[in-house]
């Protein structure tokens, strides 16, 4: 275990959990079901089978995923069977999808048995409310799942995140590092959180950063240069394709790493120009973003908008796909040495997500 003290104005701590710190044991002559075989279920109900613990996956009959599962030699059944045999159930599934699914299995978690999620958005927004005689944990690797079992085939890891929402047994918490464990992401590290920190910081970082900030100034830019006469194409490389090299340096050694590494020109002007275009508003705008993270105003927006079957979702998303960014960027993929590659893994890195 690692702890990581920062003597700023702000005392801020940080707990990792390696290999050492977690102990198989804790899931010994248990039965963990898995709920879900999608991004996330399938690499875990593996990665879990393959540490040598006692798996079975809960799946509906009618799911598309059953025959995947059973290939790989896992026990299949029912998420209510699944859940009346085990003692740690992992809820995998959707986040939209798992109310419905908690109330079907509900009535089979008995006293001392753990809940356990990869996300938060339910438990921390009311959406489950889980019995007070149950642990409720939460194990949350910070990766795609396809990833988590790649890496773990490789005797890698990924890092990841631990939770304990509510620890009926005095042992979550142990449970919750073993099961870290079984699945690989003791071998990078754990960082310990809350429900409330993940969900939050997790919904604002998709929002403002990773999946809204990013493509809403990539397509811009793209744009800006478009209008302004410049051909398509080279408005794709210069704001999209190159961004991965940037991500990379950023991911490898942070913001310190990329400025060593692009040239000096790139380096004074992203240092002058950046805040110019992510400037003060934009600071304001990502303050009501995460605002509305906090106040539950998002995920009641979110929770309405799939009762009433993704009006927004479905125009929005279809608006995206349409953008020119899009066939240019097909286009131009299929023309590089590189392209056929990327496809191929592209494919095979999906695994579907609604079981």
């Amino acid at each position: 275990m690692s702890t990581n003290d920062d003597d700023g104005d702000e005392e801020f701590t940080t707990t990792v959990y390696y290999d050492d710190d977690a102990d198989l044991g804790a899931l010994a002559e248990q039965t963990v079901a898995v709920l879900g075989y999608g991004s996330q279920g399938h690499a875990h109900a593996l990665n879990l089978h393959e540490s040598g613990i006692d798996v079975v996956v809960g799946l509906r009959k009618s799911s598309s995923s059953r025959e995947a599962a059973e290939a790989e030699g896992l026990r299949v059944t029912t998420p209510k069977n699944a859940a009346s045999e085990a003692d740690l159930v992992s809820v995998l599934v959707p986040d939209t999808v798992q109310p419905a699914v908690y109330d079907e299995i509900e009535d089979e978690l008995g006293p001392g048995d753990t809940l356990q999620f990869a996300h938060g958005f339910n438990i921390h927004y009311g959406q489950i409310e889980p019995k007070e005689e149950v642990n409720v944990t939460m194990v949350a690797p910070k990766s795609p799942g396809h990833l988590v079992r790649r890496n773990y085939e490789h005797d890698e890891g990924t890092p990841g995140l631990l939770a304990v929402y509510q620890d009926a047994t005095g042992e979550a918490h142990d449970v919750g590092l073993a099961y870290a464990k079984a699945i690989g992401c003791t071998r990078a590290g754990v960082v310990e959180t809350s429900f409330r920190e993940e969900t939050e910081t997790d919904l604002f970082g998709e929002q403002a950063v990773l999946c809204g900030g990013v493509t809403s100034l990539v397509k811009q830019g793209y744009e800006t240069l478009v209008d302004n006469g410049y051909s398509p194409e080279m408005a794709y490389f210069e704001c999209l394709n190159e961004l991965k090299l940037i991500v990379d340096l950023m991911y490898e050694g942070g913001l310190g790493e990329m400025w060593d590494s692009v040239s000096d020109t790139a380096e004074y002007g992203g240092l002058t120009r950046g805040d110019m275009v992510v400037d003060d508003h934009a600071r304001e705008n990502m303050e009501e973003v995460l605002e509305a993270v906090q106040d539950g105003t998002f995920a009641r927006e979110w929770i309405n908008e799939n009762q009433a079957n993704r009006p927004s979702y479905k125009q929005l998303r279809q608006a995206e796909k349409d953008h020119e960014i899009e066939a240019v960027g097909e286009n131009l993929r299929s023309l590089f040495a590189w392209g056929e590659d990327a496809e191929a893994e592209g494919e095979t890195a999906e695994t579907p997500a609604d079981d």
